[in-house]
Order: structure tokens, then C-alpha cells, then sequence
């Protein structure tokens, strides 16, 4: 899978523990033109598992059900070696070294 910029950021994304589309693009400022098709391509290579929200917690909420993503280990993994190879991604979205998500 080819590592670009935008997808390193949607990967710190979910590192950080954003786990759901609109979230994903009000923390990285990308589109949701781009980090829609990253997360698309980062679940069809295992980086990433995506699960509906429960209905029932989205009415409750007032709103439709959101689709969240979660890294796997091989996800978690790569945030690893993408952080190595853009210094600073990490202080992109202000992590604070701490990762959630796998």
C-alpha cells in the first residue's frame, strides 16, 4: 500500500482515537473526498475494521448511525513507521504519544 501524506494523517487520526468519518476530517482539515476513499482503501488492505453504530445510540443521540474505524494491529503498526517517516505527524493533531485505536 503506497503511504501518502494524507493517508499518514488519517492514520495519526485514528492513532489519536478519532473513529468516525466526520471526525476524521474536522481533526485533519482534509476533505471528506480524500479521507473517505483512505479509509475505503486502509479496510480493504486490514489497516483498518469499520462497525455501524448501534441505531438505538444513534436516535438517542439524534442523528443517523455513524460508521467508526478502529486500526488493527498491522494499522497500529504502520502508524509506527509512518510517524518515522513524516517527523511531526505526531504533533499534527496534538497527540500526546499515546495511542488508542488497535
Amino acid at each position: 500500500m503506497r503511504i501518502t501524506y494524507p493517508t499518514a494523517i488519517v492514520l495519526n487520526a485514528l492513532a489519536a482515537g478519532h473513529a468516525y468519518g466526520f471526525d476524521i476530517v474536522d481533526a485533519t482539515g482534509l476533505g471528506a473526498g480524500t479521507v473517505y476513499p483512505i479509509l475505503r482503501r486502509l479496510e480493504a488492505d486490514a489497516r483498518v475494521r469499520s462497525s455501524w453504530e448501534r441505531v438505538t445510540t444513534a436516535r438517542a443521540a439524534g442523528r443517523p448511525p455513524r460508521r467508526n474505524y478502529r486500526l488493527t494491529a498491522s494499522g497500529l503498526q504502520l502508524v509506527g513507521e509512518v510517524v518515522k517517516r513524516y517527523p511531526g505527524l505526531d504533533r499534527l493533531l496534538d497527540v500526546d504519544g499515546g495511542r488508542a485505536g488497535a
